[in-house]
């Protein structure tokens, strides 16, 4: 199959479902307000309550929620062939991902921009407040340290991408002082230096590994894994418009202006798809992913399709910042989409490449050796970037190469094969590091309002030192797991915890729609996408457990897979309870409608 036939079905797609189905859950389901003022006015502080701008606000919420899923997950689950993982990040990225995010960015909205736990609390009840509070915070941990492995895994001993992300840092804390202070309201102008300067260190990258300042960016992954809980401890701290929402903002004009050079690439290239549409591992027993495709392509692909990550964002930082209500469906709905798109590239880069190649980059050398496959392109591709990109797992490495692969078959590109590459390896570590500041910083929030109930100033999210601890120790947590973790042991991890979040704020929004709508049609949007996730998120919790944790004796993730399923079923059982209730006096108020109107008929009759 063509790669292009695929890029264009796929888009048609996603355009159609957010002028139908966005539509409809943003003026029926929701009924959004524009009349009525936001957070972001109402308690504008200059700190966490910003309005922004639209685009900014699309940016950063986009840069955000963006992180390793759409990338890692659908190269990872290519393993099964491209047309199982393709069918879920279209069905699902409609039908689940876009309307949880466009939910809970409402509901957050309307509850002056409070976390998901918060509102859990106030909608359904102090139990399941409690338990989505604690099941909010692990999740967080797990997924923060899931997101990092891969920037691990993509830049040690990696000069010219260290140096490259690295210099990401100072150019966005530069655009945020330049917004704010220097050219407020040139928002143009400071998007066009921005990108130019990201351009430059990417440019800048070959002169770094070739002179005397390479060692001071030739990290191992050790010091990686020490480094990226570090930044996010002072990313979290600090002003939302001095780094996140800046480096966010010029995150997503890289990732959108990426993804739209590779769409362009394919549409130029017109690339054959190497990998079948299904393989024989679809009924378990493979290299990357043990199990069968169904449960585990869900929980792979992850953000490609919906993830409980962006309930965190979406309850987090993105409602503080809607200058109107009329907002949420491009912020909530669309950058969910334009995420699902991003999912559908990564998967045709992945699928571009010669099987061999493939498998040859995700797994390590023994297991390969053991497949019987023979790489094709990958020693000359392996010499043309300058790195021995084989036995690099975790998905970051192969979406560069396919990348790269795709634009080095463009007439007269081919000798920029090595700055591609460097550049993919950017671009995933920024759309990562975007979605590991803003998470840290959503659970600092958490963490503050979990300690609050012992020490009163913690509520106050602004309080200074109440946000360096609980930043620090948001970080230090995330960072022992992914001290002491690698790909294989994080990501089964992170899948199955960041479903169960999204199963959980899916519960939060079905309850809300019945109690703001009273209609049962209006709340199986949320509740069909509830029962299908939970149900297969379970499951492979299960399997994670019983086939890989357990043998392997890793005792941390047992507890922490047992303690996520139990927080989840208490919600379940709670929520259920309040739905139950609310549907009972829905029943009731009818049945007195209808009799009252009986009793004028029958008295006007007389």
């Amino acid at each position: 199959m063509r790669a292009l036939y695929l890029l264009i079905a796929a888009a048609s797609i996603l355009i159609i479902g957010y002028r139908l189905y966005g539509t409809f859950m943003a003026a029926k389901v929701l009924a959004v307000d524009p009349r009525i003022a936001t957070p972001a006015k109402r308690l504008d502080d200059g700190h966490d309550y910003v309005p922004t701008n639209r685009w900014v606000a699309f940016g950063h919420h986009f840069a955000a929620i963006a992180a390793a899923g759409p990338l890692v997950g659908p190269v990872l689950a290519a393993q099964f062939g491209y047309l199982p993982g393709t069918l879920w990040i279209l069905i699902g990225g409609v039908l689940g991902g876009a309307v949880h995010d466009m939910v809970v960015l409402f509901a957050s909205v309307r509850h002056n921009g409070e976390s998901l736990a918060q509102i859990a609390k106030k909608e359904v009840g102090p139990v399941t407040g409690v338990a989505a509070s604690f099941a909010v915070l692990f999740i967080l941990l797990i997924t923060m340290a899931g997101l990092s492995i891969v920037i691990v895994n993509a830049l040690h001993d990696n000069p010219w991408g260290s140096f490259t992300v690295a210099m990401t840092i100072p150019i966005a804390i530069f655009i945020g002082i330049y917004m704010r202070f220097l050219r407020p309201g040139k928002l143009g102008e400071a998007s066009l230096i921005g990108v130019l300067l990201i351009l430059l260190a990417v440019a800048l990258g070959p002169v770094v590994k070739s002179s005397g300042l390479a060692p001071y960016f030739n990290y191992s992954a050790n010091v990686i894994k020490i480094a990226l809980p570090a930044y996010a401890f002072v990313a979290a701290a600090l002003p939302v418009w001095f780094l996140l929402a800046p480096r966010d903002y010029l995150s997503s004009y890289l990732k959108i202006g990426t993804i739209g050079a590779l769409a362009l690439g394919i549409i130029f290239v017109n690339p054959v798809l190497h990998m079948p549409a299904v393989t024989k591992f679809v009924n378990g027993g493979g290299p990357i992913i043990a199990g069968k495709v169904w449960p585990f392509v869900f929980i792979t692909i992850a953000c490609g399709a919906i993830s409980g990550f962006h309930s965190l964002i979406a309850a987090g930082t993105t409602p503080k910042m809607l200058e109107s209500e009329k907002d949420i469906k491009i912020v909530g709905f669309g950058a969910m989409l334009v995420e699902s798109f991003v999912a559908i590239m990564a998967m045709i880069a992945a699928s571009v490449l010669p099987v061999g190649d493939y498998f040859a980059i995700n797994t390590m050398p023994d297991v390969f050796a053991k497949l019987g496959m023979a790489v094709d392109k990958l020693p000359v591709l392996s010499q043309m970037i300058g790195e021995n990109v084989a036995g690099r797992p975790g998905g970051a490495v192969s979406l560069a190469v396919g990348m790269s692969y795709v634009f080095s078959s463009i007439p007269g590109l081919n000798h920029l094969v090595a700055y591609w590459y460097q550049f993919a390896i950017m671009f995933e570590a920024v759309f990562i590091l975007t979605a590991v500041d803003a998470g840290t910083r959503a659970a600092r929030y958490v963490v503050q309002d979990m300690l609050g109930v012992i020490i009163k100033p913690f509520k106050k999210i602004n309080w200074w030192p109440g946000a360096i601890i609980s930043a620090a120790l948001v970080s230090f947590a995330w960072g022992y797991l992914l001290y002491g973790g690698n790909i294989s042991t994080v990501w089964p991890l992170f899948g199955v915890s960041n479903q169960l979040l999204a199963s959980l704020a899916l519960v939060v929004g079905t309850t809300i729609i019945l109690k703001n709508t009273g209609k049962i049609t209006y709340a199986l949007t949320t509740f069909i996408p509830f029962v299908f996730l939970f149900v297969t998120t379970l499951t492979a919790s299960y399997y994670n457990v019983t086939l890989v944790y357990l043998p392997k004796h890793m005792t941390l993730n047992v507890v922490l897979s047992v303690l996520m399923a139990l927080l989840s079923l208490v919600i379940v059982v709670d929520s259920a309870i309040k739905w139950n209730r609310l549907i009972a006096d829905k029943k009731a108020m009818t049945r007195q409608k209808l009799e009252h109107n009986a009793l004028v008929q029958e008295l006007s009759a007389k």
